[in-house]
């Protein structure tokens, strides 16, 4: 993802008013935000190569929230989650926090504090991307080199080219 791309977001959220609501938010703060009434829905785009963000309400049918959270970290646990809420209570935020959720936002939440806090998960998210494809090029790097010794000099040049 090229630095001047908008951020991919995955909103879900069952109340289609206060969807479409913050899909708008959202586009308006540059995102580029795919929207979902069901999380399955969302679910079945998402995968490890995902270089966004997950804003997710945690009231659903069929998968709530948390049990959606807990999905997304079996494909990806650095994938920035956002939980939204009406009904939330502190020991619900600190456990989701605890489990690795990005944030914990409560309704009714100014726009600009959602805003600003997927800024912030899309920037992590963009890091963490950017790390895995240097490893990746640096393990590729490694095994093509093909320097023939095994002399103190010789290591400490592989090390250095590494």
């Amino acid at each position: 993802m090229a630095t001047n791309d908008p951020a991919p977001v995955i909103l879900i959220d069952d109340d289609a008013d206060l969807l479409k609501a913050t899909r708008q938010t959202l586009e308006l703060a540059g995102f580029a935000v795919s929207a979902f009434s069901m999380a399955r829905e969302a679910l079945a785009g998402l995968d490890a190569g995902f270089a966004g963000v997950v804003v997710s309400d945690i009231r659903m049918p069929e998968i709530d929230g948390l049990q959606l959270f807990d999905h997304i970290v079996e494909v990806d646990p650095d994938i920035p989650v956002i939980l939204v809420t009406g009904h939330g209570d502190i020991a619900m935020a600190v456990k989701a926090i605890k489990d690795g959720a990005y944030d914990f936002i409560t309704k009714p939440f100014a726009a600009d504090r959602l805003a600003q806090s997927v800024w912030r998960a899309a920037e992590k998210r963009r890091l963490v991307m950017e790390n895995r494809a240097l490893r990746e090029a640096a393990e590729q790097a490694q095994d093509s080199l093909t320097l023939i010794g095994q002399t103190p000099a010789m290591e400490r040049l592989r090390r250095t080219l590494r």
